[in-house]
């Protein structure tokens, strides 16, 4: 047993949830993940998702949704997750002008206190996902820290972005235990590009010839196969208080399909949390 939850971000397999939704919900749950993460329902509400991920044992972790819509409808929206029996929403992305240091930041700060608000009344979290335009500076201090200090923690956690973290020179383990308690939703993400090496991570890429110390550009791969310390971020999580580690893959690597990456993901991952 393991004190983790697994889920897979079912953006990673996008076009395979669009052609099919209940069959790629029922190939999820074949790879032994435990639940799943939505940016996107194709035409379902989250109550018809729901019905078919409890067919096939899968828990909805978590909902996202764009900033516009929650800010059109709050109530509407978080009420309509909450029949998904998700713990979390999840703000996908900051426009530019609603960034640290840009115009509008102080509408997401109002915002998520609001929306965060109705959250903990349906018995949900509400969630940022952090991307890489995040670490960038405002007087001396990361526009995300930023965003977490004026927004208290009873209204907004965090979703760390283990991927984005690492790609602009920030130690993802690190930067978990610093947000500890408040980071109920890791998402694993692997990746390589030139120039970029870690001593204990890429002990997986020699699939199918593919050498690590020579890859030509930036790449997604499945967790354990790219550039992640993922038993560090692993152990910080477990610090941290984690109760969700989703993968998520923007694009296949590897060569391989998306169904094959996510599988790839949850095998590796698996081996490591049931040690």
């Amino acid at each position: 047993m393991t004190d983790f939850l697994t889920g897979l971000q079912m953006f990673s397999v996008r076009d395979e949830l669009s052609a099919d939704f209940e069959g790629t919900v029922k190939a999820v749950a074949g790879m032994g993940y435990d639940g799943v993460e939505f940016a996107g329902l194709y035409g379902r509400s989250p109550a018809e998702a729901k019905a078919v991920c409890d067919r096939y044992g899968l828990k909805i972790a978590s909902i996202h949704s764009s900033l516009e819509e929650l800010s059109a409808d709050p109530e509407g929206v978080v009420k309509s997750i909450a029949e998904s029996g998700a713990d979390n929403v999840v703000i996908t992305y900051l426009p530019e002008d609603f960034r640290a240091g840009h115009r509008r930041f102080g509408e997401v700060i109002e915002g998520a206190k609001g929306i965060g608000g109705i959250c903990a009344r349906y018995g949900m979290n509400l969630l940022y996902h952090n991307h890489d335009f995040d670490f960038e500076k405002v007087d001396g201090e990361y526009g995300l820290d930023i965003l977490y200090r004026e927004v208290p923690e009873s209204f907004l956690k965090t979703e760390l972005d283990t991927c984005w973290i690492d790609y602009v020179g920030v130690d993802p383990s690190e930067y978990i235990r610093k947000y500890a308690g408040r980071a109920p939703v890791i998402h694993l993400k692997d990746y390589v590009m030139p120039g970029k090496k870690s001593e204990k991570a890429g002990q997986n890429t020699g699939v199918d010839g593919v050498e690590f110390d020579k890859v030509k550009g930036f790449e997604f791969r499945p967790v354990g196969y790219g550039v992640q310390d993922v038993e560090r971020i692993i152990e910080a999580s477990r610090f941290a208080g984690t109760k969700w580690l989703v993968v998520e893959q923007d694009s296949p690597g590897l060569g391989r399909t998306a169904f094959e990456c996510a599988e790839m993901s949850i095998k590796y991952l698996k081996k490591l949390i049931q040690r």
